[in-house]
C-alpha cells in the first residue's frame, strides 16, 4: 500500500478502538456491581472476543478490574487516582473566570464569587464589564451571610438543625428596614431558596442595592461558594429579578461543573 493510504488507515482503526475503549467504560460506569463479558459486548454491539482483548489490555493498566468468582467487569482505582489528581489540580477562581465575565456581560452589572466563613462571607473575586480598581477593594472583604444574597445562598448548604446551632445565640441584625431578624422566617427562605436555586438580597444589606445569587456546588455535591451579580434596585428591577436569576443559575451551573460537580437529574440521565 502507498505509506500514506497506509498511515491513513492506520489511524483510523486507532480512532475506532478509542472509541470503542470509551464505550465499554462509559457502559461499566453505569454499573455498580460490573457486568459479564456477554453483556458488555451485547451493550457496545461487539462480539466479545474483541471486548475481551480491550478489557484485558485496561485491566492489565488498573482502569478495570475483573471480580474472578463472579465473572464480572467493573471500573478499576486507576480512575480514582487520576480524578484526586484533577480534582486536586482545580481552583475555583481560576475555574470560574470564564463565566463570571460571561455573567458580567449578560447582566450588565458587577459579579461577585464568595465564600462562607462560619457566619459571614468572604469576597474572593469580583468582575465587571469594564476595568476598575476597586476590583481589588472587595476581595477579602466580609459581610453577613443572614442578609446577602451570597450568604443566603451558601448557607442552603447547611440543614435546619445546622442553622438553628449556627444562628440560635446570635442576634440578627438589622442592616437596613428589609433585614430578616426572625431565624425561623430565615430559615423558611433558606428552605424556598434550596428548592427554586437562587437567592435575593431586596435591600437588605444596604438600602438602594439589589442582588441575586446562587449556590456553587463541588465533586462532593456540597456548597463550597456562590456567585451572584448586584446593582442599584432601579438597575435590577424587581420584576425583572427572575430573568436574571437565570442568568446566575446557568454561571453557577457552569463552575460547578468545572469544580467536578454531578447534579442528580444529570447522573440519572446517564443511567441505560
Amino acid at each position: 500500500l502507498n505509506p500514506i493510504i497506509s498511515e491513513m488507515l492506520c489511524a483510523n482503526m486507532s480512532i475506532q478502538s478509542a472509541e470503542r475503549v470509551f464505550d465499554i467504560l462509559e457502559v461499566l460506569s453505569r454499573e455498580k456491581e460490573g457486568l459479564r463479558l456477554t453483556e458488555i459486548g451485547r451493550r457496545v454491539g461487539l462480539h466479545k472476543s474483541t471486548v475481551y482483548r480491550f478489557l484485558a489490555s485496561m485491566e492489565q493498566r488498573g482502569y478495570v478490574e475483573k471480580i474472578r468468582d463472579r465473572g464480572l467487569y467493573r471500573l478499576g482505582l486507576k480512575f480514582i487516582e487520576l480524578s484526586g489528581i484533577f480534582l486536586n489540580k482545580l481552583e475555583l477562581q481560576t475555574e470560574a473566570q470564564p463565566s463570571l465575565q460571561k455573567l458580567a456581560t449578560l447582566s450588565t452589572q458587577a459579579v461577585y464569587l464568595a465564600i462562607r466563613d462560619e457566619e459571614e462571607i468572604v469576597y474572593i473575586d469580583k468582575v465587571e464589564t469594564f476595568q476598575s480598581l476597586r476590583k481589588y477593594s472587595i476581595i477579602g472583604r466580609r459581610a453577613p451571610s443572614y442578609c446577602t444574597a451570597l450568604g443566603k445562598a451558601l448557607l442552603t448548604g447547611l440543614c435546619k438543625y445546622h442553622l438553628e446551632a449556627f444562628f440560635g445565640d446570635r442576634e440578627l441584625k438589622a442592616c437596613t428596614l428589609r433585614t430578616i431578624t426572625n431565624l425561623n422566617r430565615l430559615i423558611q427562605e433558606i428552605e424556598e431558596i434550596r428548592q427554586r436555586g437562587w437567592a435575593e438580597d431586596d435591600e437588605e444589606y444596604e438600602t438602594g442595592v439589589r442582588c441575586i445569587a446562587a449556590p456553587i456546588y463541588d465533586y462532593r455535591n456540597g456548597v463550597i461558594a456562590a456567585v451572584s451579580t448586584s446593582g442599584s434596585a432601579h438597575m435590577i428591577p424587581k420584576d425583572d429579578a427572575e430573568r436574571i436569576a437565570s442568568c446566575v443559575m446557568e454561571a453557577a451551573t457552569e463552575i460547578s461543573k468545572r469544580m467536578g460537580y454531578c447534579s442528580t437529574d444529570r447522573c440519572m440521565n446517564m443511567a441505560p
